[in-house]
């Protein structure tokens, strides 16, 4: 299965990723994190797949959470609502997400992808 990679091109450390996905010969579909954001459902399914607590996708460095106020909203928020956030800018989730048939990553650490991906 080709992986799918949801990336911002703009973002330093998702154009690390993809050069590592490159230099590895990983084939990928590289999803524009913005122009293509994830639905609610392809979260929900990615989010279960991954085993990882929901707020782990926030990207709780950006602009957007801040201007957002999610950093207090959070903690009383349902797994529903986070969706909502989540599913409404791709610019709300951490990057990039790297999805493949039984695991995902978030964010990039080469030492994880190699764990995962190679």
């Amino acid at each position: 299965m080709t992986l799918k990679f949801y990336w911002y091109p703009k973002c330093g450390t998702c154009q690390k990723a993809k050069k590592w996905l490159d230099q590895h010969q990983i084939a990928y579909d590289a999803i524009h994190i913005v122009e293509e954001t994830p639905t609610k459902s392809e979260l929900k399914t990615i989010i279960e797949k991954s085993q990882l607590p929901y707020k782990k996708f926030f990207n709780t460095s950006g602009k957007k959470y801040r201007e957002l106020g999610l950093k207090d909203k959070l903690n009383d928020a349902t797994e529903e609502e986070m969706l909502e956030y989540l599913a409404s800018d791709g610019m709300l989730i951490k990057r990039p997400l790297t999805v493949g048939e039984n695991r995902v990553t978030v964010g990039f650490k080469e030492a994880t992808f190699e764990q995962e991906w190679l």
